[in-house]
């Protein structure tokens, strides 16, 4: 029987929700409570990171909670996280704000209090791949069976977009209607706007990395590959070898892989001070910052350092199979700003020649940001909560 496959999920969804009817009955709302939830990073970072520092800014009287955890699908992880969520439930009772950047489980498992608000700060800017509930049958989204069960990415109070022309496709995805998608902006890059801040980053990555100075940087950022925590194998389409032996020595590429995947790419002796996997210490918004230009396959970062207003390119192996698990909301090929590589030396060729167009880079950032002025955090808390100076 079928219900077998998903009594876990029907096992979990029951108990995040008695648990938030308890809370719901001994617990009023508090009116000063805001809490962050995320389960892509233990700690608080990305937009949620600038959201609770604006909202330091504007509104310190506010009660401010974290809920971070990734989830480890070993079977002693699952059971941690489901104790996890069922803590989250209390939370998510009594919070008047509750702000996620992803999916988040308890979400979907409750009927929301009247009172509160439920807000996606989505990880993602503009509209790119597919996702959510655009992806319904497909091998990377939810099956239309598994959302009898629990209905992914509901109870969303508000969303907090890029720019008014992805609204429509925010709306497709989280079932939402138009008019509770707000263009405000992404959070997280403010920091491109922060000259200060990139002083002192700068001076942190050069001592890290003293010999890096004076060379081109090539950031590679390639994004996920598999579903939900669950990753499958990937092999990066650059030869880092031939890269090396095109660019020389007056280049180098930092490689950053997606925070979901797994760590363990190797990076031969020879190659060791041309190639740097950069696995912590630097997240992705400051490496955008540090790189000279932006190197991935299909990942949505192109949004962000579409503001940097710097070269980006493409390059894959896998852009018909990608089509066929996932998808785009746009045709790749005439979508992306930048051109697209099958292999490394073409790559080459296009980097030392130095022809980069990058009008077509800030038509793309004009379409995708409304604003593009470090003053999305302001916006977004000041439209949620008001400004109290």
């Amino acid at each position: 029987m079928k219900i077998l496959k998903y009594l876990p999920t029907i096992f979990a969804k029951g108990l995040v929700n008695i648990a938030f009817r308890l809370c719901s009955i001994f617990f009023r709302i508090n009116e000063k409570k805001v809490t962050f939830a995320s389960y892509r990073a233990e700690l608080l970072t990305g937009n949620l990171g600038f959201v609770y520092r604006e909202l330091q800014l504007q509104k310190p009287d506010m009660e401010c909670h974290f809920l971070f955890k990734k989830l480890k699908t070993t079977k002693l992880g699952k059971m941690d996280y489901l104790i996890h969520m069922v803590r989250a439930s209390y939370h998510l009772a009594t919070s008047r704000y509750f702000l996620i950047d992803d999916y988040y489980f308890p979400v979907y498992a409750i009927k929301p209090r009247t009172g509160m608000d439920i807000v996606q700060l989505w990880h993602a800017a503009g509209a790119f791949k597919k996702f959510g509930l655009s992806t319904v049958d497909k091998p990377f989204g939810p099956s239309s069976e598994y959302l009898k069960y629990i209905k992914v990415h509901s109870n969303y109070t508000k969303a907090i977009v890029s720019s008014t022309g992805v609204i429509p496709y925010y709306a497709e995805a989280f079932g939402m209607k138009t008019d509770k998608i707000f263009p405000l902006g992404v959070p997280r890059t403010d920091y491109f706007f922060d000259q200060d801040a990139h002083s002192v980053l700068k001076e942190r990555f050069y001592q890290t990395f003293p010999k890096l100075k004076g060379k081109t940087l090539i950031l590679y950022a390639p994004t996920f590959r598999g579903k939900s925590h669950y990753q499958t194998s990937f092999a990066l389409p650059l030869d880092i070898k031939v890269l090396h032996q095109n660019l020389g020595n007056d280049y180098a590429i930092l490689i950053h892989l997606h925070p979901y995947m797994r760590g363990d790419l190797e990076i031969k002796q020879e190659d060791s001070e041309f190639a740097y996997h950069i696995d912590g210490g630097f997240n992705i918004e400051e490496l955008m910052v540090l790189s000279d230009m932006l190197l991935t396959d299909y990942s949505s970062v192109i949004f962000d350092y579409s503001l940097l207003c710097r070269p980006i390119a493409f390059i894959a192996d896998d852009l018909e199979e990608y089509k066929l698990e996932r998808d785009f909301y746009f045709p790749f090929e005439t979508f992306i700003p930048g051109p697209f590589f099958s292999c490394t030396e073409e790559l080459c060729q296009w980097v030392n020649r130095e022809e980069y167009d990058l009008a077509k880079v800030e038509a793309f950032r004009d379409r995708f940001f409304d604003f593009h002025d470090g003053m999305s955090s302001y916006r977004i808390v000041h439209h949620l909560m008001g400004n109290s100076k």
